[in-house]
């Protein structure tokens, strides 16, 4: 067994049902559980990880590393404090005021 796999501080954030399916597997995960300023830390990695995921992806696989992208802003907004329902509302409230991304608008600077 690798240093990586059994020292704190090693790994990295998985869904919670991954040592179910590892043992399933008929594997032994080795896991901890991290505190709260490594859990914050190791959900801003697992972010820009599903992130770059996201922008290797094919059109086919997008949509699942999508998906991989809200499942970990959500739980970034309720280590925030911030449920669905309000998140949802801080970017009804930035869209209301400062528009989305539907218009397709690229700016190029001033004159």
């Amino acid at each position: 067994m690798s240093n990586a796999e059994t020292t704190p501080g090693a790994g990295k954030l998985v869904r919670d049902r991954i040592p179910e399916i590892i043992r399933n597997d008929g594997a032994d995960p080795v896991t901890y559980i991290a505190g709260p300023d490594e859990y914050r830390a190791r959900l801003r990695e697992k972010l820009r990880e599903e992130v770059a995921e996201f922008l290797e992806a094919d059109d086919v696989s997008a949509p699942g590393e999508l998906a991989d992208v809200a499942e970990v802003l959500l739980a970034l907004a309720a280590d925030l404090g911030i449920n669905r329902e309000q998140l949802e509302a801080i970017r009804v409230a930035k869209a209301s005021e400062r528009g989305g991304f539907a218009g397709r608008i690229v700016w190029t600077g001033n004159r």
